[in-house]
């Protein structure tokens, strides 16, 4: 006959039958556990993937306007004429008789930010001395002066095409005739330029051979 229906000890059949339940509720407990671990609450509803927190945040952060690139306005303000340097340029330091000396002239931005400046031929003046002599000026003579204006960025050198000088002596009253070729030999002349309100610090001196 089997000892688990009936068991044999010198305990009565009830205290075998108790422990043996006891057991049984032990190893119940432990299974139960272990199935809680294995299978968590919300864990299949993980595993579909139909609430998944990190989905909902991406969808929220895909629907968040994308900021527009803010264009920076294209004016600026009108130069200080104590904050712009200007240079009167030559292309050369000595010519010789057959050659034509080209004037020009440079403009420097000291300031700390890009200004306006007008820059163009109706505000522009050469002025070629010899001494006290004033031999030629760009204003005597000239027809059609155009308008033009300039950003100047900070610090960067800018130079219009140079203009030449055919070595001859100005005046407005001869504008229609010809006019006398000035003196050469080694003899110096002085370059001065204005731009408006500005004017060059220093004469460019070149020599005319």
């Amino acid at each position: 006959m089997s000892t688990f229906r009936n068991p044999v000890g010198p305990q009565p059949a009830k205290v075998y039958w108790r422990r043996r339940l006891i057991v049984l509720l032990g190893l119940l407990a432990v299974i139960l556990v272990i199935v809680l671990i294995v299978v968590r609450p919300g864990s299949a509803q993980s595993a579909g993937g139909d609430d998944k927190p990190a989905d909902t945040a991406g969808t929220a952060e895909s629907s968040s306007p994308t900021p527009e690139p803010i264009e920076a306005d294209g004016d600026a303000p009108a130069c200080s004429p104590g904050s712009v340097t200007l240079t009167a340029v030559t292309d050369k330091g000595t010519y010789a008789p057959e050659e034509t000396p080209q004037l020009s002239f440079s403009l420097v931005n000291t300031g700390t930010a890009p200004c306006l400046l007008p820059v163009g031929s109706d505000v522009q003046e050469y002025v070629i001395t010899s001494g006290p002599d004033t031999i030629w000026s760009s204003k005597h003579c000239q027809s059609a002066p155009q308008a033009q204006e300039m950003i100047l960025q900070p610090n960067e050198p800018v130079s219009p095409a140079p203009i030449p000088w055919d070595r001859t002596r100005s005046d407005p009253s001869t504008c229609e005739a010809e006019r006398p070729l000035v003196p050469g030999g080694g003899a110096s002349y002085h370059l001065a330029v204005t731009v408006g309100e500005i004017t060059s610090d220093e004469t460019r001196q070149f020599l005319l051979n």
